[in-house]
């Protein structure tokens, strides 16, 4: 059986899970990372030397990575309409992937790790405002995209890209902070609560 290992309330560990659901594909969950059994133990590292989750072992398979997990999962599932098996049309999905892990992660990351974790490395006012400003905008690129497709974010058809954007965007209204109304994706987080993988691993199952 495919384990996952990494605590369930990491956002790239829940990618991960929703993709499992999406799937119907059964694993196991071996809980390791802050909470649970650290990420720094010779076992854990002797499998992932970055010491992060997620890391999934199949068979005598192991990966790291939770964008290129998801990838795996999906190919090894040979269902080309999460990831398309069109050149282009799989390019597409996996810059909305890629954008979410650099762009989009880097932009709420101060803000988050101040408000929510409340990190004292994190605590400085004007870095907490420049990171919610920039995170806005990165909504705003998304919302954009959005309101072109009329659905999800490669297209007429959920992908790979709306599991990882997904749970971003579950983030951003979760998160106390100012945020413009943005229809498209308001209309793109209902959209997504229809899917029973994203209101168990995405909404935290909260309607």
């Amino acid at each position: 059986m495919l384990k996952v290992l990494g605590k369930p309330t990491s956002i790239n560990v829940r990618k991960v899970l929703w993709l499992c659901a999406e799937l119907d594909l059964d694993y196991a969950l071996e809980p390791w990372g802050s909470g649970f059994r650290p990420t720094n133990d010779p076992e854990f590292l002797a499998l992932n030397p970055n010491a992060l989750v997620p890391v999934i072992v199949d068979g005598d398979f192991v990966l790291w990575e939770s964008n290129t997990i998801c990838r795996y999962l999906a190919a090894r599932a040979g269902r080309s309409d999460l990831l398309p098996a069109d050149a282009q049309s799989r390019a597409r999905v996996e810059q909305w992937m890629d954008w979410q892990a650099t762009e989009l992660n880097e932009a709420w990351r101060y803000a988050f790790m101040g408000l929510v974790r409340k990190s004292p490395a994190h605590a400085d006012p004007a870095a907490i405002a420049a990171s919610v400003e920039n995170w806005n905008r990165r909504m705003g690129i998304l919302d954009a995209q959005l309101a072109r497709t009329g659905a999800y974010a490669a297209g007429e058809v959920f992908t790979l890209a709306d599991i990882v954007l997904g749970l971003s965007t579950h983030r951003w209204f979760m998160t106390p902070i100012e945020r413009p109304a943005l229809a498209a994706v308001a209309a793109y987080y209902e959209r997504l609560s229809v899917r029973p993988g994203f209101m168990r691993h995405g909404r935290n199952g909260v309607p």
